[in-house]
């Protein structure tokens, strides 16, 4: 589907493919006080989540798929 901008908040919708990466980096460049949103995700490609990687973005919800939800927390876990 998409990624969802709002004023403080970047939206996971469903299936986020890899074209959403450069879009998602350059945002949270602008947002550094930004959070995530992961509640209406289904999927993530690889290159998005290395972006998320690169800096601890809170996350204000998680996805509902307990499997999916077990990948993003063990990967944005940052010291």
């Amino acid at each position: 589907m998409a990624m969802i901008y709002k004023k403080t908040v970047a939206r996971f919708e469903e299936t986020i493919a890899i074209e959403a990466a450069d879009g998602l980096q350059s945002w949270l460049g602008t947002h550094p006080k930004a959070k995530l949103d992961f509640s209406a995700c289904t999927h993530l490609h690889a290159a998005v989540l290395q972006v998320l990687m690169t800096q601890a973005f809170p996350v204000s919800a998680w996805p509902r798929d307990e499997r999916l939800k077990a990948w993003l927390t063990a990967a944005l876990k940052h010291p």
